[in-house]
């Protein structure tokens, strides 16, 4: 499909592990009630800083809470100043005038009336992985955190998101596939590529991306686990250490939840940026539920453990058969060849209907049908 203005509610925790055990007896869950258009959901901004502080996480703030008052959504700022000093200066100034009294991260279920929760930038000085370091979220904020993503939260990771609770292995997937902050050369000009340009936040980019700003070499390259959506020419700047794959942004659906990450926008003037703040904005929107579209950042991993863990009448006999059609799909895709992905995909899902879950199974391969014919379309 392609993106629609389309508001969703946020499930509430419990619906979490509901969902789960619907699955897992074959019964496709409801889908989630719509609500009515224009009505106005909730987005949190994290800026809270434990370690080095970058400038534009007050740019961030307020070029979000902009877009909400634009595209009806409301915002709750957590930013408290604090004292956590280090090389880097002598604390946190935090945003005071806009920052809640207390954290939110206190329950699942009061962080589930954040359709989305952008985190900007907010580094905690861990990334030398001493355990005795204080971290963005201590457990008890963490398990919170944990139980709404597996709810059906929404997570938006802006560029040193990757540079903070680097001994939450699980925060470290969240953000994809365990890649973290490595460093960085001085900031230059570079080319962004875009990778899936039917996604509701890289539609309106151009396919190469010219633009100035710190970018960011990671600890490992998260294709294997997430859906690229743009990766970075080190051809383009000096100082890349990735090699001629380096994604810099991407998304997946995780344990119930949507994350979308972007590597750029360490410089202030992205949040004026036109072509940034849109890219923003629908990173926002899509892991929200608002917008759909480009296959939803759907990897054939994700729906190739669906089709494992599908129980039911003549599943059994039935998932071989499905899995072989997306083997054969992925390694079309691999190669480039749309149209023989295409194919098996077609044929996954006419399949796929017949497993315990079809339904969901099948939506989900329709998403990956969706991503291929889009690049199809723009010639990749």
């Amino acid at each position: 499909m392609t993106s629609t203005q389309r508001r969703v509610r946020r499930p509430l925790a419990a619906l979490g592990a509901l969902s789960g055990m619907v699955l897992g007896l074959g019964i496709a869950p409801a889908v989630a009630e719509e609500e009515t258009a224009g009505e106005e959901y909730k987005v949190l901004v994290v800026g809270e800083t434990l370690g080095f502080r970058h400038s534009h996480i007050d740019e961030t703030t307020h070029a979000v809470i902009d877009l909400g008052e634009e595209h009806g959504f409301s915002v709750d700022v957590w930013d408290p100043p604090n004292t956590s000093g280090g090389w880097w200066g002598p604390g946190s100034p935090g945003q005071p005038e806009l920052t809640m009294d207390s954290t939110p991260f206190t329950s699942a279920a009061d962080l589930s009336q954040y359709a989305t929760i952008v985190f900007a930038s907010p580094v905690d000085n861990t990334n030398d992985l001493d355990p005795d370091k204080p971290r963005l979220l201590d457990d008890a904020e963490l398990a919170a955190f944990q139980g709404y993503m597996r709810a059906g939260g929404g997570y938006v990771g802006l560029h040193a998101a990757t540079d903070t609770m680097h001994t939450v292995p699980w925060y470290s997937e969240l953000t994809g596939g365990g890649a973290r902050f490595a460093g960085h050369p001085r900031q230059q000009t570079a080319t962004m590529r875009v990778e899936s340009p039917t996604h509701p936040s890289t539609e309106h980019l151009p396919l190469e991306w010219t633009r100035f700003d710190e970018w960011y070499n990671y600890t490992s390259n998260p294709r294997d686990d997430v859906h690229v959506l743009m990766t970075l020419d080190e051809s383009t700047y000096e100082g890349g250490t990735m090699g001629a794959d380096h994604p810099i942004a991407w998304c997946h659906n995780f344990e119930g939840g949507r994350s979308w990450y972007e590597g750029a926008g360490h410089v202030d003037e992205s949040y004026s940026d036109p072509l940034f703040v849109e890219h923003m904005l629908k990173g926002i929107e899509w892991t929200a539920g608002v917008v759909e579209g480009g296959g939803n950042c759907v990897t054939f991993d994700e729906v190739e453990s669906l089709v494992d863990g599908a129980d039911g009448r003549g599943s059994k006999a039935l998932a071989p058969k499905v899995e072989a059609a997306l083997a054969a799909a992925e390694s079309a895709a691999d190669a480039g060849d749309r149209a023989t992905a295409v194919k098996h995909l077609r044929k996954a899902r006419g399949m796929a209907h017949g497993l315990g879950g079809g339904a969901h199974v099948s939506e989900k391969v329709s998403d990956l049908l969706e991503w291929q014919e889009g690049l199809a379309a723009h010639g990749m």
